[in-house]
């Protein structure tokens, strides 16, 4: 197993995290050190000589455990995706979908670029896998059709990605403009209910709505609403087989 140098590395002595020299490198701690640097940087930026660097190590040592940047993504999504809390099984199939969305948000918005770093791969590891599964046997045995449980699942997971997608763009739009995302907001409130009455009557209606910051609220009522869809699809199918038994 490759082991680590023998002196501290410059971003060690800066950052005051020296772990012990002899601690063996393994694929955990080169997971822990990416996750932190994402913090810092983002993915982008992140290249496998950079992590080599934050280890101390060198290159050499960490294709020994992670062979190119693509399998790196696959070991972080995996540990991302080990964070995510199961909802408890005694609760209903609507509350047991709302409460792992809602984990699921909460631990994306952890980690910069967790969205790219999760749809950069298919999922095919243990933690990943999991998921799929939990979604999956919570739709089938509430009865929705076979064929579009892998549709409803789809569904979920993509509006979770989008909407923490949009409340990162507007997060980077705001530090770009040197405000808080509220101030922000409050400025283009203004901006809207200046334009046009003639043209716009509804943009200018509905601006303080429209840039209001209140994503908890407002991602909980998203999901809300495909649950609604949810059980409505379901609803429908059931009565259609009842109908033609």
């Amino acid at each position: 197993m490759a082991r680590r140098r023998t002196y501290p590395s410059q971003t060690e002595i800066q950052t005051g995290n020296m772990e012990h020299i002899h601690t063996p490198l393994d694929r955990a701690r080169i997971v822990r050190t990416v996750l932190s640097m994402l913090q810092e940087e983002g993915l982008e930026q992140i290249s496998m000589r950079k992590i080599a660097d934050s280890l101390g190590v060198k290159a050499a040592s960490l294709y020994y455990h992670v062979k190119d940047k693509e399998q790196l993504l696959h070991l972080l999504a995996e540990q991302i995706s080990s964070e995510v809390e199961f909802p408890d099984e005694q609760l209903d199939w609507r509350e047991q979908l709302r409460q792992w969305s809602l984990h699921f948000r909460r631990v994306l918005h952890l980690y910069q670029d967790s969205v790219q770093i999760m749809s950069a791969t298919i999922a095919a590891s243990p933690n990943r896998l999991s998921h799929i599964e939990f979604l999956f046997r919570i739709l089938a045995e509430s009865g929705f059709k076979e064929s579009q449980i892998p549709w409803l699942a789809s569904m979920l997971k993509s509006y979770i990605y989008g909407f923490i997608d949009e409340e990162n763009r507007l997060a980077a739009r705001a530090k770009i403009e040197h405000v808080d995302v509220d101030q922000m907001g409050k400025n283009y409130t203004e901006k809207f209910q200046a334009l046009s009455p003639e043209f716009y009557p509804y943009l200018g209606r509905f601006a303080a709505y429209t840039t209001a910051v209140d994503w908890d609220n407002e991602f909980t009522f998203g999901v809300n609403v495909l649950l609604d869809g949810f059980e409505a699809q379901r609803t429908h199918e059931k009565t259609g087989k009842e109908k033609n038994p």
